[in-house]
């Protein structure tokens, strides 16, 4: 009896994190089309999203650090500012290469971030590439390819190489919360918002912006703090197979609502290349989830 109620428990938070982890993903994937449809320019987005956010997130902290009674740690230290600023940076770039390029761009090479990712920890720490990766991130590296082939003469070519920065900037924060796991990568995130707001007061005229705007730069910080709150929540309840799996789903979310929102189509080229690298990443992620299942199953069976 006991067993089958510890089963059901399990079934039902493994049901609770898929739902938390697509929420926020589809939240996640609202960025480009609220990031175009502020007439503000990006550095005064980034000051308002990074206002309401860090608020929010600074609660979701605190809470969550009263549920554990105090047991979880607010000290950043160097590795937590570090964490902080180089998250403030890659943020730059990611809401300032909407502006520049088209949201499906955008979206589709940050999903080249895992391989990016693995690339990366490969060069500095010499972590071993596994060789589906290696293929996966082949094949992604050809849709991009293609991608940015397109923004030649067209303008868009500085938004596909700010995203670039912005997945390699990703891939970077990665490593490095991986490498500094006794810091508060959540704390941490809180604290790079903050010093966006900090960087956009003291650079722009945050106040300067239509009603319209102001609604919708409010809405954008609260989604940006709810998709990030959505996962962390989410991710604790399922593997990280699977969690990376449903997080891919942001990509065709951004390019259906920018599609829906914004009327936004991207050339063929670039949707010829998106496809590539959707192909690339769910069939990677895809294979990591059915391996990670296959063993569960197994060990259950022992």
């Amino acid at each position: 009896m006991n067993d089958i109620a510890a089963a059901t428990d399990t079934a039902a938070e493994r049901t609770l994190g898929i739902i938390l982890v697509s929420s926020s993903a589809a939240v996640f994937g609202l960025t480009g089309v609220l990031t175009k449809s502020i007439h503000a320019d990006p550095l005064t987005i980034i000051c308002w999203r990074g206002f309401v956010g860090a608020i929010l997130i600074s609660l979701y902290v605190l809470w969550r650090r009263h549920r554990s009674g105090g047991r979880e740690t607010l000290r950043l230290g160097w590795r937590g500012w570090l964490l902080a600023v180089e998250g403030a940076l890659a943020s730059i770039a990611f809401i300032s290469a909407f502006k520049f390029t088209f949201v499906a761009n955008v979206a589709v090479i940050y999903a080249t971030a895992p391989f990016v990712t693995a690339l990366l920890a490969w060069v500095l720490t010499r972590e071993p590439f596994r060789l589906q990766t290696m293929v996966a991130a082949a094949v992604s590296l050809c849709g991009v390819a293609i991608m940015v082939w397109s923004g030649f003469g067209t303008g868009n070519l500085f938004g596909d190489g700010l995203a670039l920065l912005m997945t390699i900037g990703s891939g970077l924060y990665m490593i490095m919360v991986r490498a500094f796991r006794d810091t508060p990568v959540v704390w941490a995130g809180a604290v790079s918002a903050f010093l966006l707001f900090v960087l956009g007061w003291f650079v722009t005229d945050p106040l300067a912006v239509s009603p319209r705007d102001a609604v919708l730069l409010a809405t954008f910080g609260a989604s940006f703090a709810l998709s990030s709150i959505l996962w962390t929540e989410g991710a604790r309840l399922i593997p990280p197979a699977e969690s990376g799996l449903l997080g891919s789903a942001e990509v065709p979310f951004a390019i259906l609502f920018a599609f829906l929102f914004l009327g936004e189509i991207a050339p063929v080229a670039s949707m010829i290349g998106g496809v590539i690298v959707l192909c690339a990443v769910f069939a990677h992620a895809g294979r990591d989830w059915l391996m990670a299942r296959s063993q569960r199953t197994t060990s259950n069976i022992s």
